[in-house]
Parts: structure tokens; sequence; C-alpha cells
């Protein structure tokens, strides 16, 4: 099962976390994990203890070393989770790399769905985005555009976080990849059947 629980998250898939800025993935991941016993990374936080401020990598070095970075520090976290059931938070534009892509179908890919009036107050609370420089919900509504395909096509669940506290949202997103895997087993026990039937 692609879920982990309070019984032991040995043998369980990473659960990446995916969507766009303010989305809530840092909040709702680190609730989720509490839930279910497993460790909690952001990688964005990541990039930041190693490199130092995601504004001042942007101001220094420019959005493509910062992908770069961003890249290499995804796929070590992906590794390093393994078969942990980790819960992985991921960049809004971490998942236009060819490569993170690749590395996303070793877990159980989550996009956290919403609108542009999900994130509009925290945007406008938090002016430290470099992308969102100037006219923030602009930006953030081109980048969405731009990004949305990629999240809908690289999702294994699509979660509506529109409406609900993050305790409420990580429930309910806990019970959604419960469902998740049940059908996912149901899905491959006629196909073992059908091996042993062969044999």
């Amino acid at each position: 099962m692609p879920v982990s629980s309070r019984n032991g998250t040995a043998g369980r898939r990473p659960i990446a976390l995916i969507g766009p800025m303010a989305v809530g993935k840092s909040a709702i991941g680190h609730q989720l994990a509490q839930q279910l016993g497993a460790a909690f990374v952001d990688t964005d936080v990541v990039i930041v203890e190693n490199h130092g401020t995601i504004p001042d990598i942007f101001a220094a070095r420019g959005e493509r070393a910062f992908r770069e970075i961003e890249a290499r520090t995804v796929a070590r976290v992906i590794e390093e989770a393994g078969t942990t059931g980790t819960v992985i938070s991921l960049g809004g534009g971490a998942v236009l790399d060819s490569g993170t892509q690749q590395l996303l179908r070793r877990c159980t890919v989550v996009y956290l769905e919403c609108d542009a009036d999900t994130v509009s107050e925290r945007i406008a609370r938090n002016s430290g985005r470099p992308l969102l420089a100037g006219d923030a919900m602009g930006r953030w509504r081109a980048l969405f555009a731009t990004r949305q395909p990629v999240y809908e096509r690289l999702a294994d669940l699509v979660f509506d976080v529109r409406h609900g506290s993050v305790t409420d949202l990580g429930h309910r997103l806990e019970e959604a990849l419960r469902e998740y895997a049940a059908a996912q087993t149901a899905a491959a026990e006629p196909v073992a059947a059908t091996k042993e039937v062969e044999k």
C-alpha cells in the first residue's frame, strides 16, 4: 500500500505533495506526516539550510541555478526517503524538471488543487517569493496556467484544498490516500490471480 500508518512506515512509498505556490503543501504535509507517524521533508527548507534563502539564490545566481539546486535536492530527498513512507513537500516549480518527473514515479504523488482565491491572502502576507515580484497575483495566475497541466499529469491523486482547516485537510487527505491504496490493491489482485493461473 502506498500510504503509511502509525503501525510503521517501513516498506511504504514516499508521499510527494505538489501544487502551486502558497497552496499549503508544507502545512498540510506536516500535518499528514504527524498523523501517519512518518517523517516530513520540505525541499525548500532543505535548499535554504544548504544554500541560503531562495530570494538570495535568485538574486545572486538566477532562476536557472536555483532550478539546478532544486532538482539535485529533490533527487536526494526522494533517494533518502526510499521506502520509509516519508511525506515530501515540493516547491511549486520543481515538477518542471524532467529528472524530477521521473523520480516522482517512486512516490505516491498528490496534487493539492486550489484556485487564486484560495491563495490570495497568503500571498499578500508573504512578499518573499521572487517569482511573484510586482503583480503577485497576476504572476501567480500565469505560472499556475503553465504548471497546472503538469501537476494533473503527474498526480496519482488530486486533492481539493479550497475549504477546511489544516487539521481537517490532513485527516481528509489521509482518508483519500487510504481509499487510493485500497483501490490500487484491488486492481492488482485480479492480475496476480491471472498470473497464478498461467503458472
